[in-house]
């Protein structure tokens, strides 16, 4: 009786803290949209100004690297920033959804695109397959730390 009482408890806190990560994913994901389409300054699209996009595989990632556009901040922003602004995803969306780590992956990147395509269609924010990798990176590297909060949580 006692055993199957205190299975009864966890089951019901495992539900309270799925519904917590819903609700966290729920505001962070509206917060990124707000970042990606109307955030850091982006405005209403300009016919005047040509718009900016990259379509080759890890251009963006080596000119950065490589410091050939773009002060220090700029390449901490975007090389660091697009992996580490999508770690919590990795963690919160395994916490809400049971889902393995290749399809969770796939899926993750298949919603990227849609939304760096969205970018390009309104033209708010700059549309670049790079980014659809460091997003994808960072979701994949929450959820790598996800499995290893799990792991050691048994271990106890």
């Amino acid at each position: 009786m006692r055993q199957k009482r205190k299975r009864i408890e966890t089951r019901q806190w495992v539900s309270v803290w799925q519904y917590v990560a819903a609700g966290v994913l729920l505001a962070y994901t509206g917060l990124l949209l707000y970042w990606m389409f109307w955030g850091f300054g982006r405005s209403a699209p300009n016919a005047d100004t040509p718009y900016r996009y990259n379509i080759i595989p890890l251009h963006t990632i080596v000119e950065f690297a490589m410091m050939r556009v773009g002060s220090r901040l700029d390449q901490w922003i975007n090389l660091l920033g697009n992996i580490a602004v999508f770690v919590p995803f990795g963690v919160l969306i395994p916490m809400v959804l049971r889902v393995r780590f290749w399809m969770f992956t796939f899926g993750f990147a298949g919603w990227i695109l849609l939304l760096e395509l969205m970018q390009l269609a309104t033209r708010r924010g700059t549309f670049d397959v790079d980014d659809i990798l460091l997003n994808t990176l960072g979701a994949g590297g929450g959820y790598a730390l996800f499995m290893l909060m799990i792991r050691w949580r048994r271990a106890k």
